[in-house]
């Protein structure tokens, strides 16, 4: 399994933008080949802090998608967002 994160600081004003952004991602996403789920989270203990969290069953997939559709997305949305982070994780062990 693969997940894809993007930690975002976004300001209040944007949060109902950046959500209609997530939720038309995800709905390109859920029809590429390898998608397993994705979740718009807001970080716990830190303001004005969000998450895009994507998982793929293989991180070709995902990178399928993203040379595909990741740049005209980006064009498409309307929220302004920082970035602070990306996160790409492997997992090793599942129960």
């Amino acid at each position: 399994m693969f997940i894809h994160s993007v930690l975002f600081e976004i300001r209040p004003k944007e949060v109902a933008k950046y959500r209609k952004d997530s939720l038309m991602w995800a709905r390109y996403t859920k029809k590429a080949v390898g998608f397993v789920a994705y979740h718009t989270m807001k970080r716990f203990g830190f303001k004005n802090q969000y998450a895009s969290v994507y998982q793929w069953d293989k991180k070709a997939n995902h990178d399928r998608f993203m040379r595909k559709y990741h740049d005209w997305l980006v064009g498409k949305s309307t929220a302004k967002v920082k970035v602070l982070g990306y996160y790409n994780l492997k997992a090793i062990d599942k129960i």
